[in-house]
């Protein structure tokens, strides 16, 4: 009989692996599939969007892609000459590619709600030549369709993405420790080199409950869906101070500035998990994944999968 005989040895982890661990730890974010509280927020989104499929249904009518706070639809820092930066990164190909018909529509990025929705009004009446629409957008959207009710804008659905329907504590947190005074300092030097201000203020939770929320009720006839986000940052993470503020005032899950609960509206569609703010417009996914996937970690979150079936379902949903 022969034995073979394997001998093991355990070598300490070459300075590159070390190199790739310690940026998978700057970049990314862990999961919370533990956190107990998730259970009564709605469908849990673990990995479900980690890979495009192969088949998606497409919607009947257009789809209207507007950004949020501080957003752009195209953000040209070289002039006309080079390609631009593109807020919905290769979202809006992906939807035209599967035969979409896709509109972006541009906002003031700091604008307040008001000025965002009468100019996402104009912009879609501009754009969508009086046909029936579908919108992936946030506040703007909703006061648009509850208020202005702008002629030549036919609003089949409205679908928001980790909105702060109910206001944000970080929000709250920066406006007491910053101090009425200094506010008003600062906005005067945004507003001296044509930064407009108006938004900051309505994203307290005072403003959204007390303010907003009550004189913007739903229209009969859109339909309105919505999703959430939350994680764990890890220590080096960006979100880690803000996602702490908001889960010791708010006690809830959060995506690093929006909480779940305040996400909700409509039909609640459910939480996506491990997944931060910038994750879900594809603008952290690509260099964190590369990285990711050289150290043997799954993937568990492909932002143009998640809006591939967002209109995956706007179709199932006749719209």
């Amino acid at each position: 009989m022969m034995r073979i005989l394997i001998r093991i040895s355990c070598r300490p982890p070459s300075r590159s692996i070390k190199r790739l661990q310690a940026y998978r730890a700057l970049s990314c974010t862990s999961r919370v599939s533990q956190d107990p509280r998730l259970a009564d927020i709605g469908r849990v989104i673990e990995d479900e969007y980690a890979v495009i499929r192969n088949s998606y249904e497409t919607p009947k009518n257009p789809i209207i892609l507007a950004h949020g706070l501080l957003g752009f639809d195209e953000l040209r820092l070289a002039g006309p000459s080079l390609p631009g930066i593109q807020y919905w990164r290769g979202i809006t190909e992906a939807l035209s590619h599967k035969g979409i018909e896709v509109i972006t529509a541009a906002v003031p990025p700091s604008g307040s709600i008001e000025a965002r929705a009468a100019k996402l009004g104009e912009s879609i009446a501009q754009k969508a030549h009086g046909k029936s629409v579908n919108i992936i957008a946030g506040l703007d959207a909703r006061y648009m369709i509850s208020q202005l009710k702008p002629p030549n804008v036919d609003v089949l659905s409205l679908t928001t993405v980790a909105s702060p329907h109910r206001g944000s504590a970080f929000a709250d947190y920066m406006f007491d420790s910053i101090g009425p005074r200094q506010i008003k300092r600062i906005y005067k030097a945004l507003e001296f080199i044509g930064f407009e201000t108006g938004a900051f203020s309505q994203l307290t939770r005072q403003y959204m409950q007390e303010q907003f929320n009550p004189k913007t009720p739903d229209a009969d006839g859109v339909r309105y869906f919505s999703y959430g986000a939350s994680l764990e940052p890890t220590f080096w993470s960006i979100f880690r101070p803000s996602h702490r503020i908001i889960k010791r005032i708010e006690g809830a899950p959060n995506d690093g500035l929006v909480s779940v609960t305040s996400s909700q509206w409509g039909i609640y569609k459910g939480t996506l998990v491990g997944v931060s703010h910038l994750d879900l417009i594809n603008w952290t996914n690509r260099i964190k994944w590369f990285f990711w996937e050289l150290t043997g970690s799954k993937r568990n979150f492909n932002a143009i999968a998640f809006y591939l079936d967002i209109a995956d379902m706007l179709a199932k949903e006749g719209l």
